[in-house]
């Protein structure tokens, strides 16, 4: 399979690309050797070879989550420049909530 020029125009103009008539024979020539490569894989047979999730074994490095005591909500607030006894008050960002 190969890549045709107007094609490489195509996607560069998709892209927002700018590409000189150099730039573009150069990017047609690069990009007809790729899909070359990858196409050469069309001949493998992979028909014993399982899917991958990713090529790498996955090992999960985080440790277990275990419950330990934490801060009672009177704790957490008492350094709060602003809060209601229970929740933390804080300028509102989307707009006048009336709240902060």
């Amino acid at each position: 399979m190969s890549i045709s020029r107007q094609e490489v125009a195509k996607v560069a103009s998709l892209a927002r690309l700018a590409l000189a008539d150099d730039e573009l024979d150069l990017m047609t020539s690069q990009l007809g050797s790729i899909v070359g490569f990858v196409s050469q894989l069309e001949e493998l047979d992979t028909a014993a070879v399982e899917p991958l999730a990713h090529p790498l074994d996955a090992k999960n490095v985080f440790r277990d989550d275990v419950v330990k005591p934490s801060l009672s909500t009177a704790e957490a607030l008492q350094s709060a420049p602003r809060h209601d006894g229970e929740c933390f008050l804080v300028p509102a960002v989307l707009g006048d909530s009336g709240a902060a």
